[in-house]
């Protein structure tokens, strides 16, 4: 496996503007890059709540914060992101000063192949990040889903324009035969690619087919969309939300929740005067994503897709006393 490195670390303890005996929630774990970096930037006078879907990734953060010597700053907690207020009442933590969230998948599910998130090594086809939960698998969508709902699976999520190309095949080789790795579904793929662009692509013509069901099988932009519309029930007036994504959905969701959470009014507009009530309760902080510098770029080329964005609770908000 690759060295970690997490992406942005200094702009997410800069954006964060934590200070010592804060509260964070950082709500993607991973292998606990970030949680380490703001923990070293704050001398250890930080509690976090750490949440991953993964228990192995979990695990594995948790032996590198404990060899750091910060186990007793660290709360851990095997959950999606979408159940934070429930965790947090569980830690008994009623609000925090900041909460993180690094979407997409991490360095230890894209380097092992038995995970199948990745065609780089073959590979069961599975890509849930919690197989314990019962999800349906990538195999499962694979081989069930009708030839509608892989295009629409693959245009949509993967934003792939062979989408209904790659849908067409996928159903034919299955009638055939059940379709089982990683390395398999990424060649029909290819396959289903003309060779001219196939030949012109930058990338392997199956990179946004996985992602998109990656996406799929995990349910990422509906977690994504629950997660933030409760994230600001949980900060202090003041407290801070930063979210790295990689994926422009993902990005351009953040994006318009922020802008909606911050709006005075949220009616339709063709409608003339305001009847919703709304009281904003954050206020962006990035007008424009942030990017990774070239450096961090060509140090850690996964970081070359992140865009960071931040926002803040405001003081006086509805509900609040």
């Amino acid at each position: 496996m690759e060295e970690h490195l997490p992406v942005m670390p200094g702009e997410v303890v800069d954006w964060l503007a934590l200070q010592p005996g804060d509260r964070i929630i950082d709500g993607t774990l991973g292998l606990g890059g970030h949680t380490l970096a703001l923990l070293q930037a704050l001398a250890g006078k930080l509690q976090v709540l750490a949440l991953d879907r993964d228990r192995e990734v979990l695990e594995m953060a948790r032996a590198r914060i404990e060899a750091a010597g910060y186990d007793r700053q660290v709360v851990f907690a095997h959950s999606r992101f979408s159940r934070l207020p429930e965790i947090m009442a569980e830690t008994g933590w009623p609000n925090v000063n900041g909460v993180l969230l690094d979407l997409g998948v991490s360095s230890l599910q894209l380097d092992q192949g038995q995970r199948g998130f990745s065609f780089l090594e073959d590979g069961p086809l599975d890509m849930r990040m919690n197989p314990e939960e019962g999800e349906q698998s990538a195999r499962d969508l694979v081989n069930t889903a009708s030839q509608e709902r892989l295009k629409r699976i693959i245009r949509d999520y993967g934003e792939e324009p062979m989408a209904g190309r790659i849908a067409a095949r996928i159903v034919r080789v299955r009638e055939k035969k059940t379709i089982t790795g990683t390395q398999e579904l990424a060649g029909l793929v290819a396959g289903a690619y003309p060779p001219k662009r196939r030949a012109k692509s930058r990338h392997h013509p199956a990179t946004k087919t996985f992602q998109a069901l990656r996406m799929a099988v995990n349910q990422e932009l509906d977690e994504l969309s629950h997660v933030l519309q409760r994230i600001p029930e949980v900060l202090i007036p003041g407290g801070r939300v930063v979210v790295i994504a990689f994926h422009s959905l993902e990005d351009r969701l953040v994006k318009h929740t922020f802008k909606r959470e911050a709006a005075t009014c949220i009616c339709p507009l063709y409608q003339d005067l305001c009847t919703c009530e709304h009281s904003p309760r954050l206020r962006v902080l990035t007008k424009k994503p942030i990017r990774p510098s070239p450096e961090e770029v060509q140090t850690n080329p996964r970081s070359r897709s992140a865009k960071l964005r931040a926002a803040e609770a405001l003081p006086e908000r509805r509900g609040q006393q």
